[in-house]
Formats: structure tokens, C-alpha cells, sequence
């Protein structure tokens, strides 16, 4: 059984990509979580599990995967279905997968993943509107190129997996996207397993000061949707 190591789902971007992939192309595992910020030599000592000391981390038949898009290369070994059949298809998603996977770092920083957050920001930076820009020329081309729904055709693949993080993002920040990016967003939350994560993330009342304070720092919060932490 594969067994995937994930953190809280209110914030970890990065722990999403894998799991909503296993998720949509039914592939059983076992689900994970420990929570952030638990002290060291606790279950919350990630290097426990993982040997950078973060998620997502995969362990499967005495072997160990870390980080999402070397989880998701040994799940291309499994399924073939991970990643578009033509190579056309799979050669752009690849590249593209590698380009979030490094880049994006404005949009990172200031629009922190917090799935029950609605957040007005408070500095659309030159920076970060490149960021969104080149986003949603991405996803344009994608679905230009490739006749959609999802990026690289009529299956989700790797490279929408690769993006479901952003979807929270745009429903939490609302950056000013053209109407094919907007709807691509909404089709990715529309997903079972997509409301699946966000059901779980509302309902998780733990709260990791540094994920808060990267969230405060973007700009005023019009709604908080999430479960009250504990007093």
C-alpha cells in the first residue's frame, strides 16, 4: 500500500499535488497527516519519515519518495496514466510542471496557500501580476493547444495536479484572470477529491503561526471560513 506523509490541508500546497492526483486516478493509499509545528522528536518531527524534514513524502514497498514532483515521476512508474500518452502533450506538461515546481516565488510568497481564507491584497506588485500573468498564459495554451478541458486534453493528469494549489489560491486572493482561466480554476474546486481537501481544511481548527503571519501579510482578510481553533 502506498502510504503518503502530508501536512495540515488548510496550507500545504505541496502536499496537495500528490494526493489529489493518487485521488483522482483512484489509486488506493494511505493517507498521512501531521500537523505543523509539533515539537522535534514528536510524531511532528517530519524527519521521522522524510529525509529532508518535509512533505510530502511517499513510502512504498521499503522505498522512500520525497518532495511532489519526484512522488509523482515514481507514480508515472506505476500508472502510465500520471502524465498525457502523446509526447507532445507530456513533454510541454513536463516542463511545465518543472517551471511551477521552481518558480513562482512572488506569487508563493505573498499568496500564501490558505484555503479558508477570502483575502484582499494589499500590494499587487509589478512582480506578482507577472506571476499571475504568466500563470494564466500557461493555462491558456494548455487549453488552446491541447482542446481541454484540463490542460493536456480530456484527462486530469499530472500537470493539473500540479496547479490545484493555484485554484485555492485564486478562490482565496481573486487575482484578475480572463474568463477561460477563471473557469479552468473553478473546474479543478469543483472536483470530488478537490472538495474532498477543502471540506477537511475548513474543518481543521489547528494554526501554524508562520502560515498565519505570511497570510496577515498579504493584505486584510474579508472572511475566515475555517473551524475556530481551540480556546
Amino acid at each position: 500500500m502506498l502510504q503518503l506523509f502530508i501536512a495540515n490541508k488548510n496550507y500545504s500546497s505541496w502536499s496537495l499535488r500528490p494526493w489529489v492526483l493518487l485521488k483522482q486516478l483512484q489509486l488506493p493509499f494511505e493517507e498521512r497527516l501531521v500537523v505543523f509545528g509539533q515539537a522535534p522528536g514528536s510524531a511532528g518531527d517530519y524527519r521521522l519519515f522524510s529525509p529532508s524534514g518535509r512533505v510530502p513524502c511517499l513510502h512504498h514497498e521499503g522505498l522512500t519518495v520525497w518532495d511532489s514532483l519526484a512522488i509523482v515521476e515514481y507514480l508515472a512508474e506505476l500508472d502510465l496514466r500520471v502524465w498525457p500518452q502523446d509526447r507532445a502533450a507530456r513533454a510541454w506538461a513536463r516542463s511545465v510542471c518543472a517551471e511551477m515546481h521552481s518558480g513562482f516565488q512572488r506569487l508563493r510568497d505573498v499568496c500564501t496557500m490558505n484555503c479558508g481564507l477570502r483575502v484582499q491584497v494589499g500590494d499587487w506588485s509589478p512582480a506578482l501580476l507577472a506571476d499571475w500573468q504568466r500563470i494564466e498564459a500557461l493555462w491558456l495554451e494548455g487549453l488552446k493547444r491541447f482542446g481541454g478541458p484540463y490542460l493536456t486534453g480530456p484527462d486530469f493528469t499530472a500537470v493539473d495536479a500540479f496547479f490545484a494549489p493555484v485554484a485555492f489560491r485564486v478562490q482565496s486572493y481573486a487575482p484578475a484572470l480572463g474568463e477561460a482561466a477563471r473557469a479552468y480554476a473553478q473546474r479543478l474546486l469543483q472536483l470530488p477529491a478537490m472538495q474532498d481537501w477543502y471540506r477537511a481544511a475548513l474543518a481543521e481548527t489547528w494554526r501554524d503561526e508562520a502560515h498565519e503571519a505570511e497570510a496577515r501579510a498579504a493584505g486584510l482578510w474579508l472572511q475566515d471560513l475555517r473551524a475556530s481553533a481551540p480556546a
